[in-house]
């Protein structure tokens, strides 16, 4: 298993507990998949530029341990998640 890090921008808009919602079906994937490291959720902060009409944006990073098939997955599951404003995973180097 690698080590990987990703960290993504969640619309601020919505509710605590939607955020909450957002980042349980991301860490129950992980975890289905791999083991959680860390979780760090780093709060709302101010975008560089706007995204999708948003200046704010919930910011939360997560590093886990998993095999590379997973990084597909997780993407996808990024990518359909509408209140993903942004995201990247990168693997760490060793």
């Amino acid at each position: 298993m690698n080590e990987y890090e990703t960290i993504f921008i969640i619309n601020n808009e919505i509710t605590d507990n939607e955020k909450r919602k957002v980042i349980s079906k991301i860490e129950e994937l992980i975890t289905n998949n791999g083991k959680i490291t860390k979780v760090d959720n780093l709060g709302t902060r101010k975008l560089a530029y706007e995204i999708k009409k948003q200046k704010v944006g919930y910011y939360c990073l997560i590093e886990f341990n998993a095999k590379p098939n997973l990084i597909c997955e997780l993407e996808r599951l990024f990518r359909i998640t509408e209140d993903v404003l942004k995201f990247i995973v990168v693997r760490k180097e060793d």
